[in-house]
């Protein structure tokens, strides 16, 4: 920028007239945006200052060109693009989506202090780290939420992943971006199982591995938390579970004897037969039978060693036990031991474990609510 360019912005500047304010942005828009708009450091300084000023007086038009220019010439004029980020979305927006010179800070306050349309749009950042997803989803509606989820280059801190994991039994459109990040850890996924669909309970059980250091330390932190026994100690239920842990204990327990009790309509026994053998709580091994899409029990099935012709028997005879005597169409029984034979076991065995933890925290927490 020669001197007389500079003079005559200075003049601009000084006018107080609309349009002079405007012919003025315009000018240094275009320096921006020239060949020869390489500015010094003394320069730079003087039209972030005169622009800082100026910004509140120009047309809403003239500021959404700026803010355009700002992000195409990547002129190094951060105060300059933190006050147009927090203007009107129309203005922010490209600033919001791609400019390098708003930091975390500038991001965060915005988050916080302008509308859902301006969290969205950052959003689309090519990058986000985790304390500004923080902050959106502490301050933004599921739309923001939901479009930061889908953003696979946004990091989700592992507390925030849980927290949504949990939302999405409430809020379903959260629940197939978050099973298609690559950065949902397997615990989270099978937990997620039980409240998702048929479609999404079938990537979960094919895509996800469980880590099983992250299990390990899951499980004991959940050895803490204390199983309540609800049912009397003369229930059917207490009975069958003593008879199979007797049975167990003398290594008289086997999946014929699983067969046999289905056959004779003993649930009880087959139920707490299975939880046995899972080494997982009766509840546990409930809410498994009573699920209707045969998913879970395939898992379990795959974790406790029965093999493939066990598995089709007992699958259909829990069937048939479960809802009324209606036979599964041959279809269904063909992809449910499709899904079977593509389960491994370890991983069978640590879905389990992980259904075992959230019955075990949801015990808890009842009793927490008992007694507070």
């Amino acid at each position: 920028m020669n001197g007389s360019q500079l003079k005559e912005l200075l003049i601009l500047a000084q006018s107080k007239s609309s349009e002079s304010r405007s012919r003025l942005v315009e000018n240094i828009t275009d320096l921006f945006l020239s060949d020869q708009g390489r500015l010094s450091e003394h320069e730079r300084a003087l039209m972030s200052d005169i622009l800082s000023k100026l910004i509140g007086q120009v047309e809403a038009d003239i500021r959404r060109e700026l803010a355009e220019a700002l992000v195409k010439s990547g002129v190094d004029f951060p105060d300059v693009a933190k006050m147009l980020s927090n203007d009107e979305i129309e203005i922010a927006r490209p600033l919001l989506e791609r400019s390098k010179l708003l930091t975390d800070p500038d991001l965060i306050e915005v988050i916080r202090m302008r509308t859902d349309e301006h969290r969205m749009s950052i959003t689309m950042r090519e990058e986000l780290s985790e304390s500004v997803t923080n902050a959106l989803i502490e301050y933004g509606g599921d739309d923001v939420i939901e479009s930061l989820l889908n953003n696979h280059d946004a990091a989700i801190s592992s507390r925030a992943m849980e927290y949504l994991v949990s939302e999405s039994r409430r809020v379903d459109r959260f629940q197939e971006p978050l099973i298609r990040r690559s950065d949902l850890p397997g615990d989270l996924a099978y937990r997620m199982y039980w409240w998702v669909s048929a479609a999404l309970r079938k990537q979960i059980i094919s895509e996800f591995d469980i880590d099983p250091v992250v299990l390990e330390q899951a499980v004991k932190r959940a050895a803490k938390a204390v199983m309540v026994d609800k049912t009397s100690e003369d229930s059917a239920y207490v009975k069958a579970q003593k008879l199979v842990r007797r049975m167990h204990e003398n290594g008289e327990l086997s999946i014929q004897f699983l067969i046999n009790a289905l056959r004779q309509q003993r649930i009880a026994v087959f139920v707490a037969g299975l939880a046995e053998l899972a080494n997982v709580e009766f509840q546990t091994a409930w809410r498994v039978f009573a699920d209707r899409g045969g998913e879970s029990f395939a898992i379990l099935a795959k974790a406790v060693g029965i093999d493939r012709s066990q598995f089709t028997s007992i699958f259909l005879l829990v069937s048939q036990a479960r809802e009324g005597g209606t036979v599964k169409s041959p279809g269904f029984l063909k992809d449910i031991l499709a899904l079977f034979d593509s389960i491994t076991e370890d991983n069978a065995k640590g879905a389990l474990q992980v259904w075992q933890r959230d019955m075990a925290y949801q015990a808890a927490i009842e009793e927490l609510e008992k007694t507070g």
